[in-house]
């Protein structure tokens, strides 16, 4: 049988490259070589664990990574329709069978081939044009996360948004705020270069939470409104966490003017420092945001045709014979911003 490289969890911190069988599509899959897939944040949790947790006592078992392929139709099966060997797709992690790709089930986006099983088109898969790296296209599954995060927000052109974290969530958010026709998107880092980042693709401010006071910058640039006990507060109607830290939660308590809105796309871990009570201040909105229940493939055709913007997210191309510095890029807090493993022709 034809074997394949694939990248999966190793010993905590650690991934490794096997050679597993490639796999072979039934009457109704398709068979995609990759050619390019990003690292996600879901991806160092579970290298951090050392693998996918099953149990309650930290038991880990070994899972094959990868959950923002782009790739070549290789292989279609007689059933199939829509495809056809040649076309590039991008892939929809959660429309798998066996389990989300990437993420707990049998198959991995980080390998030379994948599967895609009951391959649909706009379902399963997307098909985008040629005129497209195959780079930027992996980048279909995380800006699905973020257009998600934006259509939870239901901002309107006439808000005045903050969004906190310029990583590849955060700055893909506030692309689509624009595109979505917000007039005043403003973007908090604590790393300049992430910074000019936001501003390249669209923010109108940005702050350096490091150098200044969240709240009284977020006053001058959006105007001073109040709380529900009147208490002075910046004009800011939707706050967005693309951060994940106890510190933002807490300013957006000491900023959030009365029915202002709080957008949680991050994963925040448990923290005793975060004053819930503080939302009675503000009668604050807290919304949750998570995966993309509708927006994976909704977001395909702006992505292409934005796609110098979206380019600008990447920070790492790697090719796939160095995959493991690729993992320890990502891993490094503060090396790289959105890394992206390219496959050889």
């Amino acid at each position: 049988m034809p074997t394949m490289k694939s990248v999966q969890t190793a010993a905590a911190g650690a991934v490794e490259v096997v050679e597993i069988e490639r796999p072979v599509p039934g009457p109704a899959d398709a068979l995609v070589r990759i050619r390019a897939c990003g690292i996600c944040g879901t991806d160092v949790f579970f290298l951090h664990l050392g693998g996918m947790p099953t149990g309650p006592d930290g038991e880990t078992r070994a899972l094959h990574l990868g959950h923002e392929p782009a790739g070549e139709v290789v292989e279609v099966g007689a059933e199939v329709t829509g495809l056809a060997v040649g076309d590039r797709v991008v892939v929809n992690p959660q429309g798998a069978p066996s389990g989300i790709i990437g993420c707990g089930g049998a198959l991995g986006g980080m390998s030379e081939y994948l599967l895609i099983e009951n391959a649909v088109v706009g379902e399963s898969v997307a098909v985008f044009p040629d005129t497209v790296p195959f780079d930027v296209a992996a980048l279909n599954e995380p800006m699905a996360v973020a257009r998600h995060c934006v259509n939870r927000s239901e901002a309107l052109p006439t808000d005045k948004v903050v969004v906190f974290g310029a990583g590849p969530i955060g700055l893909g958010a506030t692309i689509w705020l624009k595109l979505r026709g917000v007039a005043q998107v403003t973007v908090v880092d604590v790393i300049p270069d992430r910074l000019k980042t936001a501003l390249a693709v669209g923010a109108d401010a940005v702050i350096d939470s490091s150098q200044e006071d969240v709240t009284a910058r977020l006053t001058e640039l959006h105007g001073q409104s109040a709380n529900a006990l009147g208490q002075p507060r910046p004009g800011t109607d939707v706050y967005i966490d693309a951060a994940g830290a106890a510190a933002v939660f807490n300013t957006v308590l000491a900023s959030a003017k009365w029915k202002a809105k709080l957008v949680m796309v991050a994963v925040q871990k448990k923290s005793d420092d975060i004053d819930l009570g503080g939302m009675l201040r503000s009668e604050l909105t807290l919304i949750a945001s998570q995966g993309y229940p509708t927006e994976i493939f909704e977001v395909t055709a702006e992505i292409v045709e934005h796609q110098d913007r979206f380019a600008q997210l990447i920070s790492h191309r790697v090719p796939f014979a160095e995959v493991e510095e690729a993992f320890r890029l990502t891993m490094t807090p503060g090396a790289a911003e959105k890394v992206v493993v390219t496959f050889e022709d």
